[in-house]
């Protein structure tokens, strides 16, 4: 459509250059173009060379300018579908997707067939899955361009998500008419398993069979196509047909659970011995294969059980297969296995010990290195059980017997983490990595414990040896996305009182999800000219639950907690805060303390003075780049500031926006729902503290309602406290009231929990707070109530008790504490776990020994221990003791597929 304002034919060249220039990112020449044609006074309010003026300086990062020149470029011509073209592009590099919809909607009013305009249309659409639409704008682009084969695969992905799956399924089928050849086989092969796959889930299974039969020859991935054919004959109840698919994929890989238990599922055996038979015959087959000997350990019980598993660890122990202990986790949920397992390796290392062999009745004599393995299993094994002190003694020995087995340094620093001594698990890794410094796992793992340690610096120091030069490690390890080191230096953060610091490594993992969304971008149209559909439809999918992963969970959790507490201790610049336990030093001590600060800070000042002059030179060099390339895309990404975060006026809106993505995507989990409650309980919002206890009450797990019930005791206090509440209001409470708490009292309703839970220290410790919460004279009651904890009572971690320990010294749970109360509970503590640095006395050290070096920090959970916020520690306890769950289960391909593909 011609513009509104027509340029004569010197100028129409010119600005044909312009546009060339801005897709060739030679944004020099191209605001030279648009120079000589708006100094002609003719030309000088011409709107749509103003608008690409404006663009091209957006991409130098002269933000301002480029939108004072786009509104005036549209204001003097407004029925320019260029201008508006030009203002949604603007928009949509400031992220304002729905804004720039409106303005592709706008551009399209004076241009309906603009190609351009409708693609671009589409990209966003999808993106922010409209997907109404996007199926509208890519059936306009069908109409306009039948011919491309974008304008088909782009209609049919449309009918698919919005599962019009017979509409997709015959714009594909058209669409193949129309291909005369294939001259790429691979990407005809993934559009007819693509068209399957729509079969499957519109639940046309037999119309998908005879589909992959029919193209059989044309499909190239051989392996999907058996695959998806013996699910099919599965669906189909097409049995001997199925067996006979998945027999073959057996021996394609014997390995593969999956293949295995499908066999099974079609054999579907009547009795224990017919379903133990099935992977016997396997076996027989492939002799050398674990999976096959390793499922029916799984489901088989008794005498049964004790031949298979002893064969299996024999096995493996011979081959000295260290992932062994991963292997039997799903083993340990039931006692009995566990207990068999148990007798099973204290008789192997008997044995060994005495005449070198499994038993005495073999006739093998084992190598040496099989008892080794055999107490490097023991060892995870007793750690499992929570055996600590036994699994650190078998460690030792197998150490003195070889101190090189990297292994073993791995598994005594996690026992040593499981005891609270974190600073010698900090010794003992450092350790392993120094017997093999090419160990990119064990170099991760490394730097992982020292931050645990509040050994920032050396964990910086130790991740620089996989590192790129010339960068410095955090800069690097920002641009790979490594989110498990960031959410690590978070809860150091946390825990040191760094709050900035911390909000800012939370923030930067927020920001690495809003990348892999616009990510997206990338594919659209690539995925679509390519032919990996399938992947794209799967690429969507994942997009569309994206913040539901444990790293962004991890993230949002510390964020919220430190925005909670910034709104209950609001922060004040300037303010010097006092390291907890400094009042009860001695001068002496105190000077070391001090002397030791400043060691740090001059350390710390002269590796910020090396990442400077680092930074400065990259800058130079980046710059020198960008002038030989003729490149001004000087668009720089916001720095996210320490003071700036802390310094928010409203904390609890920072919290909400953390938290809402938790409610979408991660909704099951208990603690999105506390967090809602305690955001809601700030601000007096009786409804929404309601709806979020109704919702954790369903969510809750049994290591959840200790918590739950201090947070109901604040609610009803919360609804007795507030004046002025609406009838309506009233009404809703009160409907659920009775369910809740009951026809008792308060008070009773909480000595009632506490008679019931007497033997949990959890629950000991939420109806402690909750009593003082009711009254406050009953403080002393409340206190003494935490020292009646004994060898007999549940729930008595080193977490739990560092989160008493936090909110006795905090002044916001129990008030004011007295100090001879505090050293009675660090004391028993201590005769609990002797080794946890959290409880050490005040004013002694542990030290770290790391290449070296004594790397000491003070006897004070303030250091060592895992700082909880006040109001939320218990939550914190359960959140990081499932942590230390998990970490007992550490499954180790997993691990180095975390760890390492995020950027180390």
């Amino acid at each position: 459509m011609p513009s509104s304002q027509p340029l004569p034919p010197k100028e129409k060249t010119l600005f044909n250059r312009i546009l060339k220039c801005y897709e060739q990112k030679q944004y020099k020449n191209g605001l030279k173009f648009a120079k000589q044609i708006l100094s002609n006074p003719k030309f000088a309010d011409h709107g749509e060379t103003l608008a690409m003026k404006g663009l091209t300086l957006n991409c130098t990062g002269k933000k301002e300018e480029a939108y004072e020149l786009v509104k005036k470029g549209l204001k003097n011509d407004l029925k320019s579908h260029v201008c508006w073209h030009v203002y949604g592009l603007l928009q949509r590099s400031d992220k304002k997707y729905d804004e720039a919809i409106k303005c592709y909607r706008n551009a399209l009013r004076w241009d309906k067939e603009n190609l351009h305009i409708l693609r671009d249309l589409s990209m966003l659409q999808v993106h922010m899955r409209d997907l109404e639409g996007y199926r509208e704008t890519r059936y306009t682009l069908l109409q306009l361009k039948p011919g491309q084969r974008a304008s088909w695969i782009g209609y049919a992905i449309a009918n698919h998500l919005l599962k019009d799956y017979m509409v997709a399924f015959k714009v594909l089928e058209e669409f193949g008419k129309t291909q005369q050849s294939q001259d790429n086989q691979y990407e005809h092969s993934e559009l007819l398993l693509y068209q399957t796959d729509i079969l499957v889930e519109a639940g046309l299974h037999q119309r998908a069979l005879e589909h992959l039969e029919g193209n059989k020859d044309r499909i190239v991935d051989k392996l999907t196509w058996l695959e998806t054919k013996g699910d099919l004959f599965i669906k189909l109840q097409n049995l001997d047909e199925a067996e006979e698919i998945f027999t073959d994929l057996v021996y394609r890989n014997p390995e593969n659970h999956r293949y295995l238990k499908k066999l099974e599922e079609i054999v579907n055996p009547s009795t224990l011995e017919e379903r133990l038979q099935l992977y016997q015959s396997v076996t027989t087959v492939f002799p050398k294969a674990d999976s096959p000997k390793f499922i029916p350990v799984t489901f088989s019980t008794g005498s049964t059980f004790q031949n298979l598993i002893d064969k299996f660890m024999r096995s493996q122990l011979k081959r000295g297969v260290p992932p062994l202990f991963t292997s039997l986790k799903p083993l340990y949920s039931d006692p009995e296995k566990v207990r068999f397992i148990t007798a099973t390796v204290e008789s192997y290392i008997s044995s060994l010990e005495s005449c070198e062999k499994f038993s005495e009745a073999d006739e093998e004599t084992e190598p040496p290195t099989t008892i080794l393995w055999t107490k490097y299993f023991y060892a995870l094994h007793l750690d499992a059980l929570k055996e600590y002190e036994k699994a650190l003694s078998v460690l030792n020995q197998s150490l003195e017997h070889t101190p090189t087995l990297i292994e073993l340094h791995v598994a005594k620093a996690k026992v040593l983490k499981h005891l609270g001594d974190i600073a010698g698990a900090v010794a003992c890794m450092d350790e392993a990595q120094s017997l093999d410094t090419a160990d990119r796992f064990i170099n991760c793992k490394c730097a992982c414990y020292m931050i645990r340690n509040d050994m920032i610096s050396e964990a910086e120091e130790t991740a620089s040896k996989f590192t790129r030069e010339n960068i410095s490690v955090e800069e690097y390890l920002k641009e790979m996305q490594c989110m498990w080191y960031e959410v690590e230096c978070a809860n150091a953060h946390t825990r040191a009182k760094r709050f900035g610091e911390a909000l800012q490594k939370c923030h930067e993992v927020d920001r690495h999800f809003s990348e892999i969304v616009e990510d997206q971008f990338d594919f659209h149209q690539y995925c679509m000219r390519k032919m990996t559909l399938r992947s794209y439809v799967k690429m969507l999918k994942l997009e569309d639950s994206l913040r539901s992963h444990r790293f962004y969970f991890e993230a949002a959790r510390i964020a919220i907690k430190v925005y909670i507490n910034l709104h209950d201790e609001p922060y004040k610049p300037g303010d010097r805060k006092t390291i907890e336990g400094e009042s009860s030093m001695s001068s002496a001590e105190l000077k070391k303390l001090r002397n030791k600060q400043r060691r740090q800070e001059r350390k710390k000042a002269a590796q910020e003075e090396k990442r400077k002059q680092e930074e400065k030179a990259n800058r130079k060099k980046q710059q020198q780049q960008r002038k030989n390339d003729d490149e001004g895309d000087t668009k720089k990404e916001e720095e996210f500031q320490p003071e700036k975060l802390v310094s928010v006026s409203d904390p609890l809106d920072q919290a909400q926006k953390f938290l809402v993505p938790l409610e979408l995507h991660c909704y099951n989990r208990f603690d999105t729902h506390m967090f809602a409650f305690q955001i809601a309980e700030r601000r007096s919002r009786l409804l929404v503290m309601l709806r979020a206890l109704l919702r954790a009450q369903k969510a809750a797990s049994n290591g959840d309602l200790a918590e739950l019930h201090f947070c109901k005791v604040r609610f009803a206090k919360k609804v007795c406290d507030t004046n002025g509440v609406s009838s309506a209001v009233n009404d809703v409470i009160g409907k659920h009231f009775g369910n809740i708490y009951g026809d008792v009292g308060l008070e009773e309703f909480n000595q009632r929990f506490l008679d019931e839970n007497n033997d949990s220290l959890a629950h000991i410790y939420a109806g402690s707070k909750a009593m003082y919460h009711l009254d406050n004279a009953k403080k002393d009651e409340a206190l003494l109530k935490l020292l009646n904890f004994s060898t007999e009572t549940k729930n008595v971690t080193i977490q739990i008790c560092e989160d008493i320990l936090t909110s006795l010294r905090s002044k916001l749970v129990y008030g004011q504490v007295p100090e001879d109360f505090l050293k009675d509970f660090t004391e028993k503590c201590r005769d609990f776990f002797p080794r946890a640095c959290s409880f050490k006395p005040p004013g002694s050290t542990v030290t770290a020994k790391v290449n070296g070096i004594d790397h000491c920090s003070a006897g004070d959970p303030t250091n060592t221990g895992d700082i909880a916020m006040a109001e939320i520690s218990m939550e914190s306890s359960k959140a990081d003791e499932h942590k230390m769950n998990a970490d007992q289960n550490y499954d180790t391909s997993e691990t180095i597929e975390n760890h390492c593909s995020n950027g180390m």
